[in-house]
């Protein structure tokens, strides 16, 4: 087993490091929310005091971390890991950030001596927790294959996208879709159940028809479709749709800087901007809370 820094115990970082803990790794661990170290340490991780103690002396050391600024934040600067670090681990980066972050990130690193991946996850809170997630890797062949058994303890699916940056972009190109998804599912539900239609029926016509998709499957954005769904719980938990607007941003920015078309990504990117805007807890909400811009206020 491997000693690990785990940096960034939020919504997804605390269950996937909690899969770590029970594979039996030696876990050290930081988060700026102490409460979060406090809970991981009850069972069984070390609690540190900083992002570099927490690394400091580990095998790998994985961030996950809700943005650009945070994560250059921790990884570069005079008080960041590569510079602090007198260790050679191998820095595995889960944030979803922009490409260009995770190769500027790679290439300080290399002047250090230091080898980093980015591998950006992807199947939410639940996936997190059940240890189901998907990981989309960039970066050398030898150090994915390092990594590989690693992530196995926090995910089901393990894939080498390519070199530094390429797990960034697949991670932009699949949460692209799933919004869109998302707000085309709430669009059309919408429009059914406003003509008498059972959200459940629908929903289940839907999912067994053409419209099949893993929102329909498994994140219906219908209040009351689906138990389990954040949907069902006042759109609680879940992803919030603060962090997908972002991810929209991220792709989109990452789009015109390629020179690519993206129409859907675009709207999509305007609708949840909308949604985000129409109340101060609204980022906060689950990205399926875009069921609102389609629904009349009671």
């Amino acid at each position: 087993m491997s000693v690990i820094g785990f940096i960034g115990l939020g919504t997804m970082g605390a269950p996937m490091a909690r899969n770590l803990l029970k594979a039996g790794h030696e876990l050290r661990v930081f988060d700026v929310t102490a409460d979060a170290c406090v809970a991981l340490a009850a069972e069984g991780a070390t609690a540190a005091g900083t992002a570099v103690e927490a690394a400091q002396g580990a095998d790998f050391v994985i961030t996950m971390l809700p943005n650009d600024a945070i994560v250059s934040r921790v990884m570069l600067g005079n008080d960041g890991l590569i510079e602090r670090l007198s260790a050679r681990p191998l820095l595995i980066d889960c944030s979803t950030i922009s490409p260009d972050t995770s190769r500027r990130i790679a290439r300080a690193a290399a002047e250090k001596g230091l080898r980093t991946i980015d591998a950006p996850v992807s199947g939410g809170p639940r996936g997190a927790a059940d240890g189901t997630l998907s990981f989309m890797v960039g970066g050398a062949g030898e150090d994915f294959a390092q990594a590989e058994p690693v992530l196995k303890n926090m995910g089901r699916m393990i894939v080498h996208a390519g070199d530094s940056g390429a797990g960034q972009v697949a991670k932009l190109c699949n949460n692209m879709t799933v919004a869109v998804v998302m707000a085309a599912t709430a669009e059309a539900l919408a429009l059914g159940i406003s003509q008498g239609l059972d959200p459940e029926t629908l929903s289940g016509i839907m999912a067994g028809s053409t419209a099949g998709s893993f929102v329909l499957d498994r994140w219906n954005p219908w209040p009351g479709v689906m138990p389990e769904a954040p949907a069902s719980h006042d759109y609680a938990g879940g992803f919030q749709l603060g962090l997908m607007l972002k991810d929209l941003n991220l792709a989109v920015a990452n789009a015109r800087d390629a020179g690519a078309s993206v129409p859907f990504g675009a709207l999509a990117q305007s609708m949840y901007m909308l949604q985000a805007r129409r109340g101060q807890d609204a980022p906060r909400a689950d990205f399926s809370s875009i069921q609102k811009l389609f629904t009349r206020p009671a």
